[in-house]
């Protein structure tokens, strides 16, 4: 089900005019639905005002991931998590191992949806080229992007999703129509999380942990977070007490500890928690070892996701993490 505040939005958008849309906000609030659902009624036979009909053949074609006037551009890796066909050449060589799945939105990816832009429209509709996550083109990709949006072709139109807008050229961003995401309501939030399956009681929990982001908030449901475990183990682990977070990968244990030491910085300074509830925090603790903490966990997010040993980056993670929490804080 599209998010209540997904679909105010997208009639927004819908009614104004622009042949390149820069959709950018911090993860969570919807980017990539937002993209989809405006391709999916610029292309659609039979579009409304809140969006595409969804029962037309265009429609059936973007839902089966199958529409020959749309081009969908993201990393192998996540066209593969959401069920996106790649290229017969790239999933060929993937399948003989001749390399892995890209990380990044690949310039051959780019440069093919360029051409496909050039050719004429298969239902006449124009055609659609969408870029999520944008920030994940490299400089090669990026410029052959921009070629493009600097003089488009008549009948087609972009929509570029970003969670991290400022790391894309700034000649991009200038060359697009921007759209920051809005920010659900709590209520609308917890009415959809319980759409979506989440129990009642646990949806506060989930939202509190992923800083009022609903679809974060689901993906750590579906991961298994426990709403009343989250709470509980930043003070376990200062006791030396490290099952609530054993189970954790590396890139999840990353993500918890700097959101644990983003509201222990902000208790330090006056400012009110984010991802935990004050009671729920440990005894403040230097200014000087949180920063430092919060650097090491930076520089550890750059290559979390390719640990050369999990096991001992998790160890290392957690010896860390309990020398800056057991540092006393000046007086």
């Amino acid at each position: 089900m599209t998010a209540p505040w997904i679909t105010g939005q997208l009639r927004r958008l819908l009614a104004q005019r622009g042949h390149a849309w820069l959709l950018q906000g911090p993860s969570g609030l919807g980017q990539y639905n937002l993209a989809l659902g405006l391709a999916k009624a610029w292309l659609c036979d039979r579009p409304t005002a809140d969006g595409a009909c969804g029962q037309c053949e265009s429609c059936h074609q973007v839902d089966v991931r199958a529409h020959t006037d749309l081009a969908v551009l993201m990393p192998e890796t996540v066209m593969m998590d959401m069920g996106w066909p790649l290229s017969e050449k790239a999933q060929a060589d993937i399948d003989d191992k001749k390399r892995k799945a890209s990380r990044e939105v690949r310039v051959d990816a780019m440069r093919d949806a360029l051409e496909f832009a050039q050719r004429t429209s298969g239902r006449g509709r124009g055609k659609v080229v969408m870029v999520y996550p944008a920030e994940r083109m490299n400089q090669v990709t990026a410029n052959a992007l921009l070629k493009t949006l600097e003089e488009p072709p008549g009948d087609v139109r972009f929509v570029l999703a970003s969670e991290a807008a400022h790391q894309l050229l700034p000649t991009i961003r200038s060359r697009c129509l921007g759209h920051t995401l809005a920010w659900p309501t709590a209520e609308e939030a917890t009415a959809w999380l319980q759409e979506e399956g989440v129990p009642a009681p646990a949806a506060p929990g989930l939202l509190r942990a992923s800083g009022g982001r609903p679809e974060d908030a689901l993906r750590l449901h579906q991961a298994g977070l426990d709403a009343r475990s989250w709470s509980q183990w930043p003070k376990a682990l200062v006791r030396g007490d490290i099952a609530g977070v054993a189970n954790w990968s590396p890139a999840q244990l990353v993500e918890s500890f700097q959101k644990l030491c983003h509201d222990l910085l902000a208790l330090r300074t006056g400012a009110k928690p984010r991802f935990f509830e004050p009671g729920d925090l440990p005894p403040a603790a230097s200014v000087a070892a949180l920063t430092g903490w919060w650097r090491d966990l930076a520089e550890t997010s750059r290559t979390v996701d390719h640990p050369f040993n999990a096991g001992l980056m998790l160890e290392d993670l957690v010896a860390q993490a309990r020398a800056a929490l057991n540092s006393k804080a000046n007086p």
